[in-house]
């Protein structure tokens, strides 16, 4: 880990609605790209540094058409600039496979991207192909964050990257907490497998994110062990009290105070661009 001295700033990265969710879930839950733009904004506003974009199609379902994801990609580039970190979602949700998946990248090469490497490395049959891919990736200089699941995620991952199947260049690191999990419930103790030497003392920037009601408590301890934090309706929209959450700057909000009480740095966009780029 880093000395104190050295100590990194803590980026909040939203993830305002997710592949699954709609107004049944929650009304203030953004699915128009107007929406979408609206919630960034005011998430932005509140302190995050980054938003983990998902498009919807005119039914408001989850879309990788190319698109789709232009037209709200551009849109919020806009109206906000290089304040925030657009990432594009490459998620499949079972529907979409690694060639739809790459091929969105590569037609709307946005600033940064999320792959989950369980979709898109399936299987060794799909190493060559994903070695070219990736390394693109770096070459065209998108911020790739790669999306981890569990321990054995995790070793992997270090496997490929040791491969030369990802490369040595920056990128980021999310580590899901309860996706697997009875209902979909996270708790703090679901982060101590993945905290291993490797991953801690790794040049490359790691962050949390965490299923149910409680996770807040699970990205305060994320905060607490030096790492980037990923909040919003995507993964849960109760509040650190389990009440229903106002909306995702609410939630980015809580974020805030809780740091400050806990005197950590949040990063800001430019901050964090720089430590991922640079």
């Amino acid at each position: 880990m880093n000395s104190d001295s050295q100590k990194q700033k803590t980026a909040i990265i939203v993830a305002p609605n997710g592949a699954r969710k709609s107004y049944d879930d929650h009304p203030a839950l953004p699915i128009t790209n107007q929406e979408i733009i609206a919630d960034v904004i005011t998430c932005r506003d509140a302190g995050a540094a980054m938003v983990h974009l998902h498009a919807r199609n005119k039914e408001g379902q989850h879309s990788l058409d190319i698109d789709d994801n232009i037209a709200l990609y551009q849109s919020l580039k806009e109206q906000v600039g290089d304040s925030i970190i657009i990432q594009l979602t490459t998620e499949a949700v079972g529907i979409y496979q690694p060639e739809q998946q790459m091929a969105l990248i590569k037609e709307t090469q946005p600033e940064a991207a999320s792959f989950a490497l369980s979709e898109l490395i399936p299987n060794e049959q799909s190493l060559d192909r994903a070695t070219e891919f990736f390394h693109w990736v770096a070459e065209k200089k998108i911020i790739a964050q790669y999306i981890l699941y569990s321990y054995s995620d995790l070793q992997r991952y270090f496997s490929l990257l040791q491969q030369g199947i990802l490369p040595a260049n920056k990128h980021h690191i999310l580590l899901v907490l309860g996706r697997y999990s009875k209902q979909q419930i996270s708790t703090p103790h679901d982060l101590a497998p993945f905290l291993q030497p490797q991953l801690l003392e790794s040049n490359n920037r790691w962050a949390v994110c965490a299923f149910g009601q409680h996770e807040h408590r699970c990205l305060t301890a994320a905060m607490l062990m030096g790492g980037d934090i990923r909040v919003g309706f995507e993964n849960n929209h109760l509040n650190r009290h389990g009440s229903i959450a106002k909306n995702n700057a609410a939630q980015v909000s809580e974020l805030i105070t809780t740091a400050k009480q806990l005197n950590i740095d949040i990063a800001d966009a430019r901050s964090f661009r720089k430590s991922l780029t640079d």
